[in-house]
């Protein structure tokens, strides 16, 4: 259902944004660099997070670690990762192939500025073999995200 969702969602809201799906698997930022053919930081990888009670997704570029303080300056809370199942729950996309497209219901969604020195990044579509090519700027649009800054520097 995941990589359905995605792609209705880009069908409705950007029918130009190809999906890309990959013969070996891209579950993780290394191996989806590997079959994207781009370096490991263009990875637009979605963490899913709990915060005060609500799952929030946060997209940051493949190599960026968050930023404990940075994120608990930012949010007044702790970063606490949700469990596999829990982001199945939460965003009907299996670890490895989060992306905040197609979410089965509304999510707040943060992109982190690491992703900002790249003029197109890579996240996944919802399962773990496809991705998709995008513009940080047009991501954060589609998304209705907002930019924060709460990776290590």
């Amino acid at each position: 259902m995941s990589l359905q969702s995605v792609r209705a969602f880009l069908a409705e809201r950007a029918p130009d944004i190809e999906i890309l799906e990959a013969t070996t698997s891209t579950a993780t930022v290394a191996l989806a660099a590997a079959a994207h053919g781009v370096e490991p930081a263009r990875i637009a990888k979605t963490l899913s997070l709990r915060l005060n009670g609500d799952v929030i997704l946060l997209v940051m570029s493949g190599e960026a670690r968050l930023d404990n303080r940075k994120y608990k300056d930012r949010f007044a809370a702790k970063a606490k990762m949700l469990d596999a199942a829990e982001v199945l729950e939460a965003t009907s996309h299996p670890v490895g192939g989060v992306c905040p497209f197609g979410l089965p219901r509304s999510l707040r969604v943060y992109a982190d500025v690491s992703l900002r020195r790249f003029d197109v990044v890579v996240p996944a579509a919802g399962d773990t073999h496809h991705a998709l090519r995008i513009a940080p700027e047009r991501l954060v649009q589609l998304a209705d995200a907002e930019w924060v800054d709460v990776a290590q520097a």
